[in-house]
């Protein structure tokens, strides 16, 4: 296959992707793949396939040819095409949760002499480097790589670029409808559903629950669209935490309820109806786990000052003080910065 074929139909598999025919795009690249002997041919194409792949969440297939690329650029022994590929490698590991392999490949990228990695793709690989940093719970680390990130796509008025940190900051409300504005203007429907995930999050952290759900389901739509199974994880992952979220607020109502029935009938002197709210008190104690680990009384009963740990586990104030440990004293965990609620 010739040149000037190889570049037609590459566009043609771009133009039926673009048109959401994702499995036709994907049989003319993989057609191409196979007939095509041209070095800087089979490296497009492999680079139409791996985006394709991770656009759909087939991440395992996304890595597959990006093994298959990188190799492919070594022939060329063109550094250009080594930190497009060495990012391609760097990206997948980051979908597969393989953080240090994807920060090894990044610092690669950095360190490739004689590369247009500051123009035109160091932006991208300080966002895969953020985003691994972001998994292995390097705040630090990952808000610097964001930041370089930003400067990138401020700099080289990279709006997308700018978009894809906005939605990895994600908690960030602003930025993130900003982010939607400028995927819709593009029609870019992967950021589009990203955007809305992160929206629907946002509402679900703040405890706006009926907000949350449309968002999610707007998600899910544009994710099953596009095939990317791993979005489609996501979305039900969150809504499975509204679900938890609503659950636990209707148990703390009860509670409340319950509370403030007892005050009145324990006035009142009606010692049936007392007892019968004191028993429902109890049960919803037990099904919310609401007890203090140190005492085992339960939380709530009488006005007593508690203390959260980092590690989210609640305790009486004075059990803790009397305790005298610096850990958690269900999970061990070092707890030097308490918070109080």
């Amino acid at each position: 296959m010739g040149q000037d074929q190889t570049k037609q139909q590459i566009e043609k598999g771009l133009q039926l992707y673009q048109s959401n025919q994702t499995e036709k795009a994907l049989q003319v690249w993989m057609k191409v793949l196979e007939k095509n002997t041209n070095l800087v041919g089979r490296f497009r194409v492999l680079g139409c396939l791996v985006t394709a792949h991770s656009e759909m969440g087939r991440y395992k297939e996304m890595l597959k040819f990006a093994v298959v690329q990188i190799d492919t650029a070594r022939e060329l022994e063109d550094a250009d095409f080594l930190l497009e590929s060495y990012l391609n490698l760097a990206r997948s590991n980051e979908k597969l949760c393989e953080f240090h392999k994807t920060i090894t490949y990044c610092k690669t990228c950095l360190g490739l002499p004689g590369t247009r990695v500051g123009a035109q793709l160091g932006g991208q690989v300080s966002l895969s480097m953020g985003n691994a940093y972001l998994g292995l719970s390097l705040f630090q680390k990952a808000l610097e790589s964001f930041e370089k990130a930003l400067r990138y796509a401020h700099n080289n008025d990279d709006a997308m670029l700018e978009c894809r940190v906005c939605c990895s900051l994600g908690s960030f409300y602003a930025q993130v409808k900003e982010s939607m504005k400028i995927a819709l203007q593009h029609g870019d429907r992967p950021l589009q559903a990203l955007c809305l995930l992160c929206f629907a999050d946002i509402h679900r952290s703040r405890g706006d629950l009926e907000t949350a759900f449309p968002r999610y389901d707007s998600a899910m739509s544009i994710m099953t669209e596009i095939g990317n199974r791993l979005g489609q994880v996501q979305v039900l992952l969150g809504v499975a935490k509204c679900w938890m979220a609503r659950k636990a607020l209707e148990k703390l109502s009860q509670l409340k309820l319950h509370c403030l029935s007892e005050s009145i009938y324990r006035s009142k002197g009606l010692q049936r109806e007392l007892r019968a709210h004191v028993v429902h008190f109890h049960e919803c104690v037990e099904e919310t786990e609401l007890y203090c680990g140190l005492c085992g009384e339960s939380i709530g009963e009488r006005n007593s000052r508690l203390q959260a740990l980092p590690c989210s586990h609640i305790f009486h104030f004075r059990c803790l003080q009397n305790n005298g440990t610096r850990s958690c004293p269900n999970c061990r965990r070092l707890s030097m910065k308490p918070g109080f609620v």
